[in-house]
């Protein structure tokens, strides 16, 4: 690694220090601000150089560089030669970031709550339409982190891990892009069922998602609009 990249890793580290979101949430943001002024395409190092410098586990910079490609800031280049790059953005992109940048707003997850649903038929439709074979196995092993969660923050983040892969199917660039930018805030939210009637929901929700990918699975589009109708409107 450079000197350059030294010093930036150091501001990095000191950045990473902050109050506010986890561990995930405020490397992201520090490795946001640090290529804010480079070119799209300008390299920023590797995975594991970003590990070594934020002496953080590998799981939790894995999820900010989930958070940063989910919000087209980087992109992940495999191979020899690879590694972290800054992203050419789009105008879709920059909408979702738009998206994204908004989570100090009041009521932003009732917001992002009614966007979704307002968008989930159509995303799923699209993902029904353009589902191949090799796409449903990702889609049903969500569904078994869902079941296997050990409790409700795992569940919760299994399903809309789920939602993400489905809205990635779905053909609508701009939508695609919207709804996932909702997915940004939704991950943040600790929202839960009642004590009392936890396992229940738990159970009905499961349900509701495998119906989901059985009928995007079979590329049938009136079952998928049943269960979105479901899905939306079940307590």
């Amino acid at each position: 690694m450079n000197d350059v990249m030294v010093t930036e890793n150091r501001a990095l580290l000191a950045g990473l220090r902050a109050p506010g979101g986890t561990r995930a949430d405020r490397l992201a943001d520090a490795l946001e601000d640090r290529v804010r002024e480079l070119s799209p395409g300008s390299a920023i190092g590797t995975i594991e150089e970003v590990r070594q410098e934020s002496g953080l586990a590998r799981a939790t910079v894995s999820e900010a560089i989930r958070l940063l490609r989910d919000r087209g800031v980087l992109e992940i280049r495999p191979g020899r030669g690879g590694g972290l790059f800054v992203a050419d953005q789009s105008p879709v992109v920059r909408l979702r970031h738009t998206l994204l940048s908004v989570a100090g707003e009041p009521d932003t997850v009732a917001d992002a709550i009614e966007l979704r649903n307002h968008l989930e038929e159509l995303v799923a439709v699209g993902a029904a339409r353009c589902a191949g074979a090799g796409d449903i196995p990702p889609l049903r092993a969500c569904l078994d982190d869902m079941a296997a969660a050990p409790d409700w923050d795992g569940l919760m983040r299994a399903n809309w891990a789920l939602h993400e892969r489905i809205a990635r199917l779905c053909p609508n660039t701009m939508a695609r892009a919207v709804y996932i930018g909702t997915l940004g805030h939704l991950t943040s939210s600790t929202a839960r069922a009642a004590d009392r009637d936890a396992d229940a929901y738990r159970a009905r929700r499961l349900r509701i998602h495998a119906d989901l990918v059985e009928a995007i699975a079979a590329g049938d589009e009136d079952a998928v609009r049943a269960a979105v109708e479901r899905h939306n409107h079940t307590d």
